[in-house]
């Protein structure tokens, strides 16, 4: 594995790369690697030849300073988790190389960046979808990987490569959960001991979610009532949104018949998780009350 710093040298690795008739694979990351990039990694092993891992903790993408400051960080151990799974390149760049001085473009996917958790956390969005055009026009991968945990992001990079006729394929890895349900986060490892335990209240709430859903209840606001109602039972939980929505454009439904995701986030303490479970439509629709 090639640890990569600088721009230049990137391209022309990934050039030679190309010249030898491999394919590309890219895996964008923030480190702090779990089980969960460790599958996208696997998977952009397996269908492509020359894998690239960035690590770069954006700072564009947080719209507080404090939690820019908190985000875990462990290269040592981020960098040999790389080497195991036989990432070729490791791209760790300097933030001076993202953003140079002057640096004045920024990318904005505006219909599906404004809402959920673009509503409480401004200008992440526009952070996340300008890194990321950045990296794919640097590595110019044939095939990008990305976790359905962070459902929104998915929807916006994939609609910012489509706008923007960049020549790369998304796609798209399942959540990877810890053996009690919760979803695998970076974030995770500041919970105390409490709060992680609260924690698994998360994707309860979204299985019981989709339990009276397979009952027949199609309503949307009933089931984000339920859901909500689910959360709120855990004195530890914070509830910043707790919805069901379109899968794609994020908007507000009022039956879940042609398809809905549950989306999340609450805050434990001062840890901020999100999750997500794309809902069934029940077979039939529950009896009048």
């Amino acid at each position: 594995m090639q640890i990569v710093r600088e721009i230049p040298e990137l391209r022309e690795r990934i050039k030679k790369a190309r010249q030898s008739g491999l394919t590309v694979g890219a895996v964008p990351t923030m480190g702090a690697l779990h089980e969960g990039h460790l599958s996208l990694l696997r998977q952009a092993r397996e269908e492509t030849g020359f894998v690239v891992m960035s690590l770069f903790v954006n700072p564009t993408q947080f719209n507080d300073p404090a939690d820019f400051e908190k985000y875990p960080r462990d290269d040592e151990r981020d960098t040999a988790l790389a080497a195991s799974e036989s990432v070729d390149i490791l791209f760790q760049p300097a933030p001076e190389a993202i953003y140079p001085k002057d640096f004045d473009t920024v990318v904005v996917v505006r219909s599906l960046s404004d809402r959920l958790e673009g509503a409480s956390r401004p200008g992440h969005f526009t952070g996340v979808s300008t890194v990321v055009c950045k990296l794919l026009n640097l590595i110019t991968p044939d095939r990008a990987y990305f976790g359905e945990k962070d459902w929104q992001q998915l929807q916006v990079i994939k609609r910012m490569v489509t706008d923007l006729n960049i020549d790369t394929q998304i796609v798209s890895m399942p959540t990877i959960r810890e053996h009690d349900g919760m979803a695998m986060s970076s974030r995770n490892v500041r919970l105390t001991p409490e709060q992680r335990q609260a924690s698994v209240v998360l994707s309860r709430a979204l299985g019981y979610t989709q339990d009276i859903a397979d009952t027949g209840v199609i309503n949307a606001y009933e089931l984000a009532a339920w859901l909500r109602q689910s959360i709120a039972v855990e004195k530890l939980a914070n509830i910043d949104y707790a919805v069901v929505v379109d899968p794609e454009t994020l908007q507000e439904i009022d039956t879940i018949e042609n398809g809905a995701i549950a989306a999340v986030a609450v805050k434990f303490g001062d840890v901020r998780l999100i999750d997500n479970r794309l809902l069934r439509s029940p077979i039939t629709p529950a009896a009048p009350r």
